[in-house]
Order: C-alpha cells, then sequence, then structure tokens
C-alpha cells in the first residue's frame, strides 16, 4: 500500500510536470486584448490606411525577439496590403490612435512552419505590444475643426494675404513637436504662395482675426516620407492648434469706421491743421499697445505734414470737432515689418476721438446775435463790463463769470485778455451776445495754463456785453471837457510858492473831475494815472513841477499822460 502511494505521488509530481512544460494551445484565430483604450476616437484605422505604430515582439514565453523602441524609430505601414503578417493585418483594423493592444497569432496567421530565419522557429505562436500613433489614408485632405469663432469677422484670410499666427504643433498622438508661444512671438507669413507646407496654407484660408481651428493635415500635406529631419518623424500626420491674431494684405488702404459725429460739423480737417485728439492704440486681435489717455493727456500734432505714422495722417484728414472714429491701418502705413515697440508687420487699430484742431492762419470766428437797438459800438481804450462761459470745442469747461457772481471788467486794447478776447470784444453793442472760436496762437499758445487751459487748445467763449464806458481818444490817459483855463498852473499852486507839489497837482486833478471838466481813462487806478501825469510833468525829476516845467499835452505830442 505504501508502495502504491508512493507511486502515486510520483505519477502526479510527472504529470504536473509535464503540464508545466506544455506547448501553448493552438488557436485558431488572433487574441486581442485591449489594455488601453483613448477616451477619445476620431478615426479607426480600416484596411488600406497607413499606420505609424511601436510594438514589442514575444514569444508566448515573454522572451523579446523584435522592438521598434530599441530601434528608436516606429513601424510605418499600409494596413491590408500583404505588407505586414496576416495575424498584424487583421489586429490593427479598429485600432484609435493612442490605443495599446496585446495581440496574440497563431503560427499559420505568423511565419507559419517555415519560421523566420534564426529569429523565430517553426510553428510559432507570437506576441505583440503595439501603440498606435498615427493613422491616415492617401484620399486624406486637411481636416479643419474651429472651435472658437469671433462674433464679428469683418474680413477672413484669402490667397496673398499676410498673416500672424499663434500655433501649436503636435504630432497625432500628441507629442509635441512645436510651438509659437515658446517663442513669444507669432508666425509671421504669406498664405497661399508657397511659403508654408501645403496643409497650413490650407487650413489658414478662410480664417477670422481671433479664430482658433485645429487642422490635421496627412504627411503628404505636411513634411512627407522624410519629415523635417528632427522633431516631425516621416510619415507623420500634424496637428496644428492655431490662433489667427492678425491679417492684412499688401495692397490694402487704411479702413476708416466713422463711430459717432457730432450734431453740428462745421468744418473738417485738412492737410496742415494742427490737432488734439485721444487715442486708444491695439492690435487687430484687441491686444492694448498705448493709449492717450492713461497718459491723461492729448496727442498733439500736425497733420498730413509726416509728423504722424502714414495711416493715421490719412486717418485724420476730414474729420470733426468730437468726432469718433475707429481707424485700421496695415503695417506697411504703419511701423513696417520691424515695428516699434510693437509687433512686426502688426495691423494697428486706433480708436480716436477728436478733442480740437486749428491752422495756423485761423482767425477768431465770432458768431452774434445783436439787440434790436445799438447806439455805440465798442472800441479800443473803451472800459467794458462782461459775462463769459469758457470751453474748450469738445464743451469741456474751463471758467465762467457767472460762477464768481461778477463780470469781467477789462479795458481793450490794454492787453488785458487774450488776444483773440480783444479782437473778439470789438464793435459790440451793450445786449450783444457773440460766440468766439479763438485759435491758440490767439489764446493760450502751446503751453496753455497749466491744470487749466490744455496747450494749443482752441477755446469757445459764450460772452454777453453788460456795459462800456467810452475810453479816451488813443495815447491820453485824461482829457479836459471844457476849454483849459489859462491860468491853470496858477490855480493849482494853491499855497502860491510857485512851484507845485504831488498833492496839490492830485486834488486839483480829481476836483476837475468831480466838476465834470475833466476825464481820466476809464478801468485804470486814478491815482496811479495822476502819479504818471505828475511824473511826465516834473521834468528835473525834483518832486516839484514849476511853470517851466509844466506844459499842455498839445504843446508835447512826443508824451502821454501830462495836461
Amino acid at each position: 500500500m505504501a508502495k502504491l502511494t508512493m507511486r502515486m505521488i510520483f505519477f502526479a509530481f510527472l504529470v504536473t510536470l509535464v503540464a508545466c512544460n506544455a506547448p501553448p494551445v493552438p488557436l485558431d484565430d488572433i487574441v486581442i486584448e485591449k489594455t488601453f483604450t483613448p477616451e477619445r476616437c476620431d478615426r479607426a484605422v480600416k484596411s488600406g490606411d497607413f499606420v505609424r505604430y511601436h510594438y514589442n515582439g514575444m514569444f508566448p514565453d515573454g522572451k523579446k525577439f523584435d522592438s521598434s523602441y530599441d530601434r528608436g524609430t516606429t513601424y510605418n505601414v499600409f494596413v491590408g496590403r500583404k505588407q505586414l503578417i496576416a495575424g498584424m493585418d487583421k489586429a490593427l483594423v479598429g485600432m484609435c490612435v493612442n490605443e495599446r493592444r496585446l495581440v496574440k497569432i497563431p503560427p499559420q496567421l505568423a511565419y507559419g512552419k517555415d519560421g523566420y530565419g534564426d529569429i523565430i522557429p517553426p510553428e510559432s505562436i507570437l506576441h505583440f505590444d503595439v501603440l498606435l500613433l498615427d493613422v491616415w489614408n492617401a484620399d486624406d485632405k486637411a481636416q479643419i475643426q474651429t472651435y472658437h469663432k469671433p462674433e464679428k469677422c469683418g474680413r477672413i484670410v484669402q490667397v496673398s494675404d499676410y498673416v500672424r499666427y499663434h500655433y501649436n504643433g503636435t504630432l497625432l498622438d500628441g507629442t509635441l513637436f512645436d510651438s509659437s508661444h515658446t517663442r513669444m512671438r507669432t508666425y509671421d507669413t504669406y498664405v497661399g504662395i508657397g511659403w508654408l507646407i501645403a496643409g497650413m496654407d490650407q487650413g489658414l484660408l478662410g480664417m477670422c482675426v481671433g479664430e482658433r481651428r485645429i487642422i490635421t493635415m496627412p504627411p503628404s500635406l505636411g513634411y512627407g516620407e522624410h519629415g523635417d529631419g528632427s522633431d516631425i518623424p516621416p510619415q507623420a500626420s500634424l496637428v496644428f492648434d492655431v490662433v489667427l491674431l492678425d491679417l492684412h494684405n499688401p495692397k490694402d488702404e487704411i479702413a476708416v469706421e466713422v463711430q459717432s459725429l457730432p450734431d453740428s460739423c462745421t468744418r473738417k480737417s485738412v492737410e496742415g491743421d494742427f490737432m488734439r485728439y485721444h487715442y486708444n492704440g491695439t492690435l487687430l486681435d484687441g491686444t492694448f499697445f498705448d493709449s492717450s489717455y492713461s497718459r491723461n493727456r492729448t496727442y498733439d500734432t500736425y497733420i498730413g505734414k509726416g509728423y504722424v505714422i502714414a495711416g493715421m495722417d490719412q486717418g485724420l484728414l476730414g474729420v470733426c470737432v468730437r468726432e469718433r472714429r475707429r481707424i485700421t491701418i496695415p503695417p506697411h502705413l504703419a511701423y513696417g515689418e520691424e515695428g516699434t515697440g510693437i509687433p512686426g508687420s502688426a495691423v494697428l487699430v486706433f480708436d480716436v476721438h477728436i478733442i480740437d484742431f486749428h491752422n495756423p492762419s485761423d482767425k477768431v470766428e465770432i458768431t452774434s446775435v445783436k439787440p434790436e437797438k445799438c447806439s455805440y459800438t465798442t472800441k479800443r481804450g473803451d472800459f467794458i463790463k462782461y459775462h463769459y462761459n469758457a470751453t474748450l470745442m469738445d464743451g469741456t469747461y474751463i471758467d465762467s463769470s457767472h460762477s464768481y457772481g461778477k463780470t469781467y471788467d477789462v479795458v481793450l486794447g490794454a492787453g488785458q485778455v487774450i488776444p483773440g478776447m480783444e479782437q473778439g470784444l470789438l464793435e459790440m453793442c451793450v445786449g450783444e451776445k457773440r460766440t468766439l472760436v479763438v485759435p491758440p496762437h490767439l489764446g493760450y499758445g502751446e503751453r496753455g495754463v497749466d491744470g487749466e487751459v490744455p496747450g494749443s487748445a482752441v477755446l469757445v467763449f459764450d460772452i454777453e456785453l453788460v456795459n462800456v464806458e467810452e475810453g479816451l481818444p488813443d495815447g491820453y490817459m485824461f482829457v479836459w471837457n471844457d476849454d483849459v483855463s489859462p491860468d491853470l498852473f496858477s490855480e493849482m499852486d494853491r499855497n502860491k510858492d510857485l512851484e507845485v507839489d504831488t498833492t496839490e497837482f492830485s486834488d486839483y486833478i480829481l476836483r476837475q473831475v468831480n466838476d465834470g471838466k475833466g476825464r481820466l481813462a476809464p478801468g485804470f487806478d486814478p491815482h496811479r494815472i495822476i502819479e504818471n501825469m505828475y511824473s511826465n510833468q516834473d521834468r528835473n525829476k525834483d518832486g516839484r513841477i514849476t511853470a517851466d516845467e509844466f506844459k499842455l499835452k498839445a504843446d508835447e505830442a512826443s508824451t502821454h499822460d501830462e495836461l
């Protein structure tokens, strides 16, 4: 019994040993085990497709007999054209890019009874660990998927346009081979004239600025059988994720879009005008690059004279004060291929608000509403009282006499107001209302008034003449209303010391004025006038006027303040 038991144990051991070294169970067909399936599968391999894949080839016991990884290159082949063993031809059909399969192939679908040299013995079952990287077909065209399109698209890319765009370039399995973003510089080129690979030439056509596309192309439209010799393998499909930032054509002129016009436009800008305007400057994709608003100061320049880029020179002609317009300027009318703090070959967009403009030859513009009756009009030397409201041409408030609760009082011709106001106040009637448009060379000039009036600003005054006191003839500060007394010196010399001191002189003149016998120039300090008159009579400057020094105005035409 013991011997029998030992024999049974030995027999079981032999069975086990044989079972462990038994040949693989024969397969009737390939066996596919999907070890990784991607979430997305845009395309599955079909017979006739060209594929690129990596593999490890093993025997059932795990011994490796071949590997594309070891060679450092994918296996590239057409499927279903008997370029592969039959089992692999079948196994690749239906695969997706980035899918991984473990494929078991029986000998009759592999190398059969002949095997393959010294590498694969006859009747071998083969296992392949396959990773699909690429698939395309000879009939494929460039595929375009737009995943973002701007709401407004005023223009699309056409053949011979010049474009600026960013891109990420990947292989079909997602491997990045190039990116303009990493270089922090757009790719700039003409489209449709052979400067690009054919697939990109096709894929960029019809794009809008701001549009984002995925352009997928077969190698026949990419880098073909040889790749690029570096990062792009031979026979590789390419995927470009593109955002278009800019486009123009060398034949482009500026484009002007009027966004708002004033209710009234009495004048439009012409070449040679000096203009003040605000602007925001952006690239065509909306990227900000400059603004006058951020500096809190208008941009001031002559137009049509080459002081600004050519496109802006053109775009500022024919505008109205208060007009807002958008000026789109191609690079050959802006900063060209090099740019200046701006990307080369960039289209520029300026949103412009015209504050004012004038011409160096401008005079004061006067618009008047006269009263029904007018018995007297103002002239040089008159003392006038008037109200005013002052603004810039765009309506910006500057000042108003009403805010002080009193009139503004000046002597015309005495340099007490800016030249343009001086001109605008002449020949007015009491009660008359005028609007004066004063160019800066007759206003506050290039410097303006710090904190109040910008430099080179055109000013608008709404004025109303309230009162006028007739002045004296030009050059006179005092005149007699009656005949001059022949004993004038004696009348002044009240203490009869044959000299007239300042008190005697001042008292006498003021008495004549109070009695209506004489007039001092209105609008000036009477005491200052009398001091000047006395000084002119005191020839030797000893503080006394003698009879020999005393002379009337008529006796000396070259003086002004004496009697």
